[in-house]
């Protein structure tokens, strides 16, 4: 079973993410601290990411850049969900190391498809 590390500071959005995540037959686990992000996700080597970009320090930006950074996480996939829906953003994120940019709010579907994409 696939592991999904969901990083966001918004408690709902995080409990939704694992609701669906398992439904689809991942384990998803979620931290809404970023700043111990990297911590756990040594503690689980996950298979996947998901971001958010709007969080406190460091922001999604930031994080994306320091996972790319760290010899354990430079290949493992990332995907951004985030509400901003510009495209500096995108460009900076996908600058950052992003495999993926997904924008709320999204079709269920569309998340399930993105993933299998990058982890299998």
């Amino acid at each position: 079973m696939s592991k999904i590390l969901i990083v966001d500071d918004d408690i709902q959005a995080t409990t939704l993410l694992k609701k669906i995540l398992t439904a689809e037959g991942y384990e998803a686990i979620s931290i809404n601290e970023s700043s111990k992000a990297i911590q756990l996700a040594k503690s689980i080597n996950p298979d996947l990411f998901l971001l958010d970009l709007m969080m406190p320090d460091p922001d999604g930006f930031k994080l994306c850049r320091m996972l790319r950074l760290d010899p354990h996480f430079s290949k493992t996939p990332i995907i951004i969900i985030t509400a901003l829906d510009d495209s500096d953003s995108r460009v900076i994120a996908y600058g950052a190391g992003a495999n993926d940019y997904l924008t709320k709010p999204f079709h269920i579907d569309e998340l399930a498809l993105r993933i299998k994409a990058l982890i299998f």
